[in-house]
């Protein structure tokens, strides 16, 4: 029995080591599993994805967290990261983002295409919380506060706004009666959950700089991490991040 047991502990090392540890923007926190899934499908390999903001995994990597490869939704994370020599190379964009408004069906927010909603809420005092990212590590956050302040609303905001860590933890405010709405990931708002109780209006790109999500392979990175940075760079990946409302660079469309 020793014997055997002794055999059978370098297999599971080798099968545990074998997963890659990815750093992943939590706006992928919905798509990124069922493209895992394709990836181990055809390669049997696995991933261990831990979800946050662009922002502070970008310090964590910088302090020395273990991780392989990093998923950004933000390609100047990635850039600053190279620039430091902690990257094995430049990296690539996976995806292009959009951001979307959200209120519930039933709620007295009501959402237009240039959000005159919001402002007719504050005016009317009916306005009490509205959630975005913070905009000081989380990308998605940031292209909030632009397009709140294109559409000349970030000043009459300001009282109400409630910031979520990350991309995922504004959504959870909006959706949870936290608030009465707020801006998240379109692919966040486009979940079949979301979508039939809320209220959905895509905000057009022109009101915020691109969110160009990139991805980037780490110093540290094995066999497995590599795969997968040629998997999401490749048409099945492309085709999934697609459906789930992100715009892909044309490599990964064809």
């Amino acid at each position: 029995m020793l014997l055997l047991t002794a055999a059978l502990l370098p297999q599971s090392s080798l099968q545990a080591d074998a997963s890659a540890r990815v750093a992943a923007a939590s706006s992928l926190q919905f798509v990124l599993p069922e493209i895992a899934a394709a990836f181990h499908g055809r390669t049997g390999q696995g991933l261990r994805i831990t979800y946050g903001s662009s922002g502070n995994f970008r310090r964590q990597i910088e302090q020395g967290a273990p991780f392989e490869l990093f998923l950004s939704a933000d390609q100047a994370y990635v850039e600053a990261l190279a620039e430091q020599g902690l990257t094995a190379d430049a990296g690539r964009d996976y995806a292009f983002g959009q951001i979307a408004a959200i209120a519930p069906l039933h709620g007295r927010l009501r959402l237009t295409p240039n959000l005159e909603g919001i402002a007719q809420a504050i005016a009317a005092g009916e306005l009490q919380h509205f959630a975005i990212a913070n905009p000081e590590h989380a990308p998605y956050g940031r292209a909030a506060r632009e397009a709140l302040t294109a559409l000349h609303l970030w000043q009459p905001l300001q009282p109400f706004l409630i910031r979520g860590e990350n991309a995922s933890q504004a959504l959870q405010f909006a959706t949870s009666g936290s608030s009465q709405g707020g801006i998240v990931p379109y692919a966040h708002a486009l979940l079949p959950a979301i979508a039939a109780s809320n209220q959905v209006i895509l905000i057009a790109a022109t009101n915020h700089q691109p969110l160009r999500q990139r991805m980037v392979l780490l110093k540290s990175a094995g066999p497995v991490a590599r795969a997968f940075f040629g998997f999401m760079g490749g048409q099945e990946a492309g085709a999934i991040l697609r459906r789930f409302g992100f715009e892909v660079p044309s490599t990964a469309a064809d």
